[in-house]
């Protein structure tokens, strides 16, 4: 007990002399403060200034400082020293500052960052490979088309359901790097779009064109494997990939232009199986697509109707504006009754009635539900849309595999 209780005398012993010999030290850098309580601030001292001026001399002489802020802190004088909590106050205002590197909103990590090589992520990006929301609801109306043109009782052509999904990825790409080669100077001025490669300076106009050709290439061995038909049908559909991104600065209807772009697999998908269109089949399910777009894209852009005003682009968002809903709700039932129109004329069997009533109460869950006040709501209800695409594509194959 003697020996522990000499332990603990020294030990006090030792921190008291350690807090007198930092006292002293620090006091030599830092004077005591004034009586007068509004000019206790760390650079009302004259030494203090010196310390700082010092400091911005060495980059790293700041975070040592803190850190010895940090050592000191337990003996006491931390206290003594800085009353008003001067430097936490610097290192907020620092840490405020810290997320404007730049002036580029810092990029979400996906699977990119973890799989595909450094030189190849701009370009991945650029495709919005990360983002597979758009290929899937270009895909759609694709398979929707291939698996109606199916022979009753049958399975589609899976070989076309993978030329078309592959399709759908290269085609959706390429229509991303045309929109961000085009649209660079305004996805510049928008939250949202600041980040994209080709607006944030990652890559160069040049180096987007060379990727857009690689694109067009692979989608050109892709549509060589069709029949004479598709081939001229699928290229015509290049006008209105290259023009969509011209539109929103034309019209307040860039969203139905949008429609008759990405649902041009409507008619493709026939006529690669078919050879040739049916207008009472695939006209009713081509409509329908061009409605489901504007549902799903005027909900989307209402994420960025702040911007649009500010920049001084258009869109459906800013046309319908408080009538949004109203307007959604009539392109909604006007997709459902044009498939409905569209599975009776492909005589489609029962259960792609019952598949359709189902997808009905999805885009109606969508259009009651969305906060179009709320970016985040929007996105998640736009996301939502790949599965009405999928009860709808279920409720044709069923229809078609039991008439």
């Amino acid at each position: 007990m003697a020996l522990n209780r000499l332990s603990r005398i020294n030990g006090r012993q030792f921190l008291r002399r350690r807090h007198c010999y930092l006292s002293i030290t620090v006091s030599g850098i830092f004077p005591p403060p004034t009586s007068n309580p509004s000019d206790n601030s760390l650079h009302s001292h004259p030494n203090a200034s010196n310390f700082f001026e010092y400091s911005e001399r060495n980059s790293n002489s700041k975070q040592q400082f803190y850190n010895s802020v940090n050592l000191i802190r337990p003996y006491g004088v931390y206290q003594t020293l800085f009353g008003n909590s001067h430097i936490s106050t610097l290192a907020s205002k620092e840490n405020e500052q810290e997320p404007k590197n730049n002036g580029n909103r810092k990029i979400d990590q996906s699977w990119i960052d973890e799989y595909l090589p450094e030189k190849a992520r701009p370009y991945a990006r650029l495709a919005r490979l990360d983002k597979p929301i758009g290929t899937w609801l270009l895909a759609w109306p694709c398979m929707w088309s291939i698996t109606m043109a199916a022979v009753p009782g049958s399975l589609p052509d899976f070989k076309m359901i993978a030329l078309f999904g592959s399709g759908a990825l290269l085609l959706r790409g390429a229509g991303c790097t045309i929109n961000d080669l085009l649209d660079q100077d305004i996805d510049r001025k928008v939250e949202r779009t600041r980040s994209r490669p080709v607006a944030s300076g990652i890559l160069t106009p040049f180096q987007g064109l060379c990727f857009l050709a690689f694109q067009l290439s692979l989608g050109l061995g892709i549509l060589l494997q069709l029949n004479n038909f598709s081939r001229v049908l699928g290229a015509s559909s290049l006008l209105l990939v290259f023009s969509y991104p011209l539109m929103k600065r034309l019209t307040f209807w860039p969203q139905a232009y949008l429609g008759l772009t990405f649902n041009w697999g409507a008619l493709l998908g026939w006529a690669a199986v078919r050879g040739s269109l049916d207008p009472a089949i695939v006209i009713p399910l081509y409509a329908s697509g061009v409605f489901w777009t504007l549902v799903y894209d005027t909900i989307y852009a209402h994420q960025d109707k702040e911007d649009d005003v500010r920049v001084g682009v258009k869109s459906t968002a800013l046309r319908f504006a408080d009538s949004t809903k109203e307007w959604i709700t009539g392109f909604g039932i006007a997709c459902i009754g044009s498939l409905a129109f569209s599975g009776f004329y492909a005589n489609l069997g029962w259960p792609y009635y019952a598949f359709l009533m189902a997808a009905s109460g999805q885009l109606a869950w969508q259009i009651l539900m969305v906060d179009l006040s709320s970016r985040a709501d929007c996105n998640r209800k736009f996301v939502s849309n790949k599965w009405f695409g999928t009860l709808v594509f279920t409720g044709i194959l069923c229809g078609r595999l039991f008439p």
